[in-house]
């Protein structure tokens, strides 16, 4: 007669208290775990990890390398009409309302008070900077030449500070005498080419009437090659109150500057545009526009023109 297997029961675990099954988790010392793995299970798993991030990271830099070989840092693969930025130029203005603002182009401040343009007049300290002081991006400031006396071959053009006149840090912008200087600049577009408006004949309709007589009166064929700007009141009020402007050094961008191809040591060119008497503590709303065949204009969408309120006190 076979032997009778002895039953076998299911012993349930010593109850713990909370503490005490804590501590055991911790370290138990019977099975020699530590956060319930023993050494070796905590080996492998770190082994495991280790390897995986290894791979992840070289893979992330071999796609890298793989990527940086296909980019040139200098020169945009996708150009105009292929790149998210076009072919159409926009027109921005300087000095910027304060950041806390970042959605207004208001320029408000009272004439008779330091402090208060005070904001304004270093703003533009801060972005004039670099073109009172070009060997600061070029080095030594070797590449820069006067594009007015020697054509710029491989070099870059010189954006000279000492032609602003009224509109410079040393006169404060103007902003005391109650007519401010705001400086234009055109968005860099690699590559872009304008067009430009040097037949008197060919000005389109909506251009102004007194940048067509200045065109007109324009006899340099080099001068001529420009990208004009205009600034105008926007509405009947606007034009009654924006008083007589004046546009330091010249009445655009000239085209020597053009094409920006990234050279080192480039600076856009600027125009200062001087509102000489603007009625004081009336808003002015006022849109300035770039003027070439292939600059196309549209309030909406700010291309070819920028908007900004001027209003003095």
């Amino acid at each position: 007669m076979a032997e009778k297997k002895a039953e076998q029961f299911y012993t349930p675990p010593p109850k713990l208290g909370k503490w005490e099954g804590f501590r055991i988790f911790i370290w138990n010392s019977e099975t020699h775990q530590f956060l319930g793995r023993t050494g070796a299970s905590w080996g492998k798993i770190l082994l495991f990890y280790v390897i995986f991030y290894c791979g992840l990271i070289g893979f992330f830099v071999a796609m890298m390398v793989v990527f940086y070989q296909t980019i040139d840092m200098k020169i945009p693969k996708w150009q105009q009409d292929k790149s998210v930025i076009g072919n159409n130029p926009g027109l921005g203005f300087r000095p910027m309302p304060p950041e806390s603002n970042v959605e207004s182009t208001l320029i408000w401040y009272r004439a008779n008070d330091e402090q208060n343009y005070k904001y304004w007049t270093e703003e533009l300290d801060k972005f004039l900077e670099v073109y009172k002081h070009p060997g600061s991006v070029s080095g030594e400031g070797k590449n820069i030449v006067d594009c007015d006396k020697t054509d710029p071959g491989d070099k870059v053009c010189y954006v000279d500070p000492k032609e602003w006149s009224y509109c410079s840090s040393e006169n404060h912008y103007s902003y005391h005498r109650s007519a401010p200087c705001i400086f234009l600049k055109l968005n860099k577009i690699y590559g872009w080419v304008p067009e430009y408006y040097n037949d008197s004949d060919s000005l389109p309709g909506k251009m102004p009437k007194d940048l067509k007589d200045h065109i007109k009166d324009t006899t340099d064929p080099r001068e001529r090659n420009t990208v004009w700007v205009s600034c105008e009141g926007e509405n009947p009020a606007d034009v009654e109150n924006i008083g007589p402007i004046q546009y330091i050094p010249r009445r655009g961008f000239p085209g020597y500057f053009f094409p920006f191809t990234n050279k080192e040591g480039y600076l856009s060119p600027l125009v200062a545009v001087w509102f000489e008497r603007p009625k004081t503590g009336v808003l002015i709303n006022i849109e300035c526009k770039a003027w070439a065949h292939n600059v196309r204009h549209d309030r909406a969408e700010r291309r070819g023109s920028v908007h900004f309120e001027l209003m003095v006190d």
